[in-house]
């Protein structure tokens, strides 16, 4: 199953301008980010959400959901499925090079000269300052994924649940993806109908 079936393109293309736009929204994304894919979402929704309206919330989420459950770097992947909405095959390359070009290049220079600052106290402070940021860069989203995704008092036990299983008991995150899926399934087809 292609998962591109699953997103629906923009009715109308982005023009040229419009791509070079894209593009730079997203190397402007990749280059601030630290800490992996999940610190993009809050720029991603602040760009792609509020800043161009190049697609809602509801979609925005939808689209985490398909990048977060496909093989591979999560930033890569958001980032291809958004240029595809926006703009088919040529907004996919659009945009995940714009995305995934910062860290190439960031990591080729520290490939280059990391002979020259790896016992660099500045640089490890650095880094030490960067880590409770990180931590909270992915927070944020996820409170706000929780409530677009209308987490309540009622079901807010599932997320807790998939977290605990992976953190404390070591189930791998594949198999809480395929039994949410599942359980997703069962309960749109089965149980919300008599509700």
């Amino acid at each position: 199953m292609n998962v591109f079936n699953k997103i629906k393109p923009n009715a109308v293309p982005l023009s040229m301008k419009g791509m070079k736009e894209a593009f730079l929204t997203f190397f402007k994304i990749g280059i601030v980010t630290f800490g992996g894919g999940y610190a993009m979402i809050p720029m991603i929704e602040e760009e792609v959400v509020n800043k161009h309206h190049w697609t809602s919330k509801e979609e925005l989420l939808d689209l985490i959901a398909i990048a977060q459950s496909c093989p591979g770097v999560f930033a890569v992947n958001i980032s291809t499925f958004i240029g595809y909405k926006l703009n088919k095959k040529a907004g996919a390359f659009c945009t995940t090079l714009g995305a995934a070009l910062p860290s190439f290049i960031i990591i080729l220079l520290i490939a280059m000269f990391f002979h020259q600052f790896a016992d660099n106290k500045v640089v490890a402070a650095m880094f030490r300052g960067i880590r409770p940021a990180v931590v909270a860069l992915i927070a944020v989203p996820t409170f706000r994924l929780a409530k677009t995704a209308s987490i309540s008092l009622t079901n807010c036990w599932i997320p807790i649940a998939c977290a605990l299983a992976i953190w404390a008991l070591g189930v791998s995150p594949i198999l809480i993806i395929i039994i949410a899926a599942v359980a997703g399934y069962v309960y749109g087809q089965f149980i919300k109908p008599t509700e």
